[in-house]
């Protein structure tokens, strides 16, 4: 993979793991967050945060008292490259499926070209930003493309829910049994809970927000942000009113 400038920070970058529940941490690479959920023995990564990472991402898990060897799968929520991030590397050292919505799948890939966010004046300049420091993950494959409602194979029952709007091919992840749901971009918890930044369709990311917050979680993971693991769904449901 060709060498960005922000590379060699992220090999030395000190990844912050932090317990959200007895199965869920947050993993937190300071411009954005993965998630990894443990079942048994076994572990799924919502999200792979950078590319460059997959040494620190192993050290997480271990410090979580999991053997990276046991990571099953790594469920994309969307095809950025503070998400997609080290992926391919973790899938190839352990045998790793990853999954993403059909529609985001090329674009992981490498297949289609990654689509511009139509900006908001007062996004521009974060988003310039975004792109300087974080390494552009190299084409990944996906090994399983998925559709709204299909069963992910962990978590008890966790489920897709497509959210187009951040890109056509966003998903949220959903545990029913736990009252867990993972937003990827469409919502973020920065200076309190808000619509996220960087969509293709701002009105279809509302709208997603607003199928988000029926679904009354208990606790709520952002691509970018604390999660929420109190009054998350009355927080959750102000805030997509409010969008």
């Amino acid at each position: 993979m060709r060498r960005t400038r922000a590379e060699p920070y992220v090999r030395r970058m000190a990844l912050t793991l932090t317990e959200i529940t007895p199965r869920l941490h947050q993993l937190d690479f300071s411009i954005g967050q993965a998630y990894l959920w443990r079942d048994g023995e076994e572990s799924t990564l919502i999200d792979a945060g950078w590319a460059g990472a997959a040494d620190e991402v192993d050290a997480a898990i271990r410090s979580a008292g999991l053997d990276p060897a046991r990571l099953r799968r790594i469920v994309l929520t969307h095809a950025h490259r503070d998400h997609v991030g080290c992926a391919q590397e973790l899938a190839e050292r352990h045998g790793a499926e990853i999954v993403a919505h059909r529609l985001d799948a090329p674009v992981v890939r490498g297949e289609a070209p990654v689509p511009d966010p139509v900006l908001l004046d007062w996004e521009a300049p974060l988003y310039e930003r975004g792109i300087t420091v974080v390494p552009v993950a190299p084409p990944t494959r996906v090994d399983r493309e998925v559709e709204d409602g299909d069963a992910l194979g962990f978590g008890d029952g966790a489920v897709v829910v497509h959210t187009p709007g951040h890109t056509d091919g966003s998903i949220a992840v959903h545990l029913p049994r736990h009252g867990v749901l993972f937003t990827g971009d469409t919502v973020a918890a920065v200076e309190g809970v808000t619509l996220g930044v960087f969509h293709t369709d701002r009105e279809g990311a509302r709208a997603a927000m607003r199928r988000l917050a029926e679904l009354a979680p208990s606790v709520v993971c952002f691509g970018h942000g604390v999660p929420l693991t109190e009054n998350a769904a009355a927080l959750l449901k102000a805030a997509a009113e409010a969008a």
